[in-house]
């Protein structure tokens, strides 16, 4: 049997102690590197694009010649007006992208030292970031279409004559969502969640280019896939492949999402459902890569996303 491409050597390639035994200066010239690596690592104004600059020698601020303005490497990048030291944000972009299950923002913020709420908002920052890399992303092929449904448990009452089918439209009480995958076989996967999966239906005819061959279950949601694609089902009461006939690519993706679920983060129900999927699809689609190339894709991603419009002031916000 060959070796999990996740023991080989191939997949180490980054060192978090060299991360960590950064100097600030280290740090700062990574950040400038990664940037503005179009650049070769030079910097230019992120309001007017002037590429003639003036640098301060007593803060690691610039000055653009063309409008004036002053701006940091972090200046309207995901990371603006951050308090941490350029350093621990690399330090925690590499524990991020480390865990093959995901991160918790407790365990983040134990090996920062810094507060939950911190850790929390710094890790979904980069979750955030990461959902930006496949925004635009179609595919086309050979399509596994599945949904998993997430949240809205209802506890079973105590004693077994009064307990209800929870499995019932009428008993559930309205948070339960639908994460629903639409992945490529021998390719990348993308995610969206909804209430229903029939509601991912124009989501999906959006990412799918016209002409590709999706693979569904028989669940009846997916009837109107028929009236745009060739479409294949498949009956899991049945088999679970039949003529080719799967969705065993989505329901390995599913997998991966409930492991993280289940033994990282516990409660990935609500309002971040959508973080935690697209988290999961980018480390799916990412998998065969070593955590050295991931560490460049996700700090890379987080300095071409703008400010985030959810969680900058996100606690401040949640307390007034």
């Amino acid at each position: 049997m060959s070796q999990h491409f996740l023991l080989s050597a191939k997949a180490r390639t980054l060192s978090l102690s060299k991360v960590m035994r950064m100097s600030d200066a280290e740090a700062f010239e990574t950040f400038k590197a990664i940037r503005w690596v179009k650049n070769d690592g030079a910097p230019y104004c992120p309001r007017c694009g002037c590429v003639t600059v003036y640098s301060y020698k007593a803060r690691q601020v610039f000055k653009c010649k063309g409008c004036n303005a002053q701006f940091s490497v972090t200046t309207g990048t995901i990371f603006a007006s951050h308090k941490l030291p350029l350093r621990d944000i690399l330090a925690a972009i590499a524990i991020f992208v480390n865990g093959a299950k995901g991160h918790s923002a407790l365990q983040l913020s134990r090996d920062l030292d810094v507060q939950y709420k911190t850790a929390f908002v710094l890790s979904h920052k980069i979750r955030e970031a990461l959902a930006g890399t496949t925004k635009t992303e179609t595919l086309s092929g050979e399509i596994e279409v599945d949904g998993a449904y997430f949240g809205g448990y209802i506890k079973p009452a105590n004693h077994k004559e009064h307990r209800l089918d929870r499995r019932s439209r009428y008993v559930q009480n309205g948070k339960r969502e639908v994460v629903v995958v639409m992945r490529q076989r021998g390719g990348d996967a993308l995610t969206s969640v909804f209430k229903a999966e029939h509601d991912s239906l124009a989501t999906i005819q959006s990412r799918v280019a016209p002409g590709s061959t999706v693979y569904a279950d028989d669940a009846t949601g997916w009837d109107a896939l028929h009236a745009r694609y060739l479409t294949k089902r498949i009956n899991h009461s049945q088999a679970y492949s039949e003529n080719g006939a799967c969705t065993n690519q989505a329901e390995s993706f599913f997998s991966r999402l409930r492991r993280s679920e289940i033994g990282t983060h516990h409660h990935i129900a609500g309002k971040y459902l959508n973080y935690y999927a697209s988290e999961m699809t980018w480390r799916e689609n990412n998998r065969r890569i070593s955590n050295g190339e991931q560490y460049l894709i996700a700090t890379s991603a987080a300095l071409n996303s703008p400010v985030s419009r959810v969680w900058k002031g996100y606690w401040q916000r949640m307390s007034a």
